[in-house]
């Protein structure tokens, strides 16, 4: 017997405005196999994009972590969200990114540090990860699904993959262990101290880089000087590593907002920027 896809099923007659999005936002409820679990993705488009003269066209995709923050403020955290829609929106009408499709997966809520962490960690106490699943999750349902309901363009230099802290995380580590398929990775905020930042194990072992690569960070994201100081120092390590590997300027954006927290309002600032770098044309 044929193995049955993920649940399919568009929430209709969602209105936009309603939700306070910017533009077309259709919400699928997926149902993974990997995690065993049910999720939303959130599946942004661009103008125009049923328009009769576009029907032909494929469009880059720009997966992100924690979906319930992108778009809506009503569902994101503390009801700040990353204004995807809107800085996208703005960003291909100025014609400074191409259209293009943003997906939203939603984060497992309760399990979310689990489906985040791919290895062991003691603070936060996480002793069965599951994140070593998560590009496999990826990859085997949310892309395919994605792929068989819009039009899609191939290759690493149209699939983006991005999300901060955890999210950022598991971005980074996705990115390593499955060389060739997001060639446009954002990184903001991430955890890299998790688990005796064990993530530098991959990033030290990695052949094959994404083309673009932008990583955001602010001076007090931790809450204290010296633990502040030591997240930053983690990301200057990381660009040191990746500088040495020979990603340059035109391939590596490292932002250091001075002052700035770990927060949804922070990453909103700094996200028309990073989508310019990795999707400019």
């Amino acid at each position: 017997m044929e193995k049955e896809n993920p649940i399919q099923t568009v929430v209709e007659n969602v209105d936009t405005h309603n939700l306070g999005v910017t533009g077309d936002l259709r919400l699928h409820e997926f149902k993974s196999e990997v995690f065993r679990n049910q999720r939303f993705l959130r599946v942004w488009l661009p103008p125009r994009y049923d328009a009769a003269e576009n029907a032909e066209r494929h469009y880059p995709v720009f997966y992100l972590n924690d979906g319930q923050n992108l778009f809506d403020p009503a569902t994101s955290f503390a009801g700040v969200k990353w204004a995807v829609d809107e800085a996208a929106d703005r960003l291909i009408r100025q014609e400074i990114v191409p259209p293009m499709i943003f997906v939203g997966i939603d984060n497992a809520q309760a399990e979310r540090i689990r489906e985040f962490l791919p290895y062991r960690s003691y603070s936060p106490p996480v002793l069965r990860p599951l994140g070593k699943k998560y590009p496999d999750f990826l990859l085997r349902e949310v892309m395919p699904f994605v792929g068989a309901k819009y039009r899609i363009a191939r290759g690493p230099e149209n699939t983006g993959l991005g999300g901060s802290s955890l999210g950022g995380l598991i971005s980074l580590y996705t990115a390593m262990v499955q060389p060739g398929v997001f060639g446009r990775v954002l990184v903001e905020s991430p955890s890299l101290w998790v688990s005796n930042r064990r993530i530098f194990k991959y990033v030290r072992s990695a052949h094959v880089w994404p083309e673009k690569i932008f990583v955001g960070m602010g001076t007090q994201e931790a809450g204290n000087p010296e633990r502040d100081r030591k997240v930053l120092e983690d990301v200057l390590r990381l660009e040191f590593m990746m500088r040495k590997a020979g990603l340059g300027e035109e391939r590596m954006r490292v932002k250091i907002a001075d002052g700035a927290g770990h927060n949804e309002g922070e990453w909103a600032k700094r996200f028309p920027e990073a989508l310019k770098f990795l999707f400019g044309r």
